[in-house]
């Protein structure tokens, strides 16, 4: 009878934890860079380009990389697979809105399945100035929302995000 009452007990917790996890995330940081929007956009969607201001491709320079598609336009993919830093998966573009918004949607193949929607947009802040937010959103699935509980998705993913954006700056500044 008391297995029955513990396991009932685990059940009930499991349940609460699940009905109280966050549902969905959404990450982004912001960077001004001293270029004009249509230099800046031009730039960014390019996957290929990517790599270059990337903190993942820093963290395996021997990642396997292919792409296919016609680089910067809808239906283009970058594959990668690396080391346990960097994982397995793809980005597809999936949307531009042009001198404004790249949309892609990112799946994770390894260590861990799981999709996402990755966004850059572009606003104009001076002529010469311009707004980049680069992020990525999705949902929490069970059981993965419960153990968003103990990992902060800001805080695991907001250091690369910042790392990137000084990159492109630095690079983009620098042309």
């Amino acid at each position: 009878m008391l297995i029955l009452y513990i396991v009932l007990a685990v059940v009930v917790l499991i349940l609460i934890l699940a009905a109280i996890a966050p549902k969905n995330y959404d990450v982004s940081r912001a960077i001004e860079i001293h270029r004009p929007k249509d230099v800046v956009f031009a730039y960014l969607k390019s996957l290929k380009k990517q790599d270059e201001w990337s903190p993942w491709g820093k963290r395996d320079p021997n990642m396997e990389k292919k792409f296919t598609g016609t680089d910067g336009e809808v239906g283009a993919i970058s594959y990668w697979s690396g080391n346990k830093e960097v994982g397995e998966g793809e980005q597809e573009i999936i949307k531009i809105m042009d001198g404004e918004r790249i949309d892609s949607e990112l799946r994770f193949l390894k260590p861990f399945k799981s999709t996402s929607d990755a966004y850059i947009i572009t606003k104009e802040v001076e002529p010469n100035v311009t707004k980049v937010i680069w992020g990525f959103s999705g949902k929490n699935k069970f059981p993965m929302s419960i153990v968003m509980l103990f990992m902060n998705m800001d805080k695991a993913v907001g250091k690369d995000f910042e790392e990137g954006l000084a990159s492109l700056k630095e690079i983009l500044e620098n042309q």
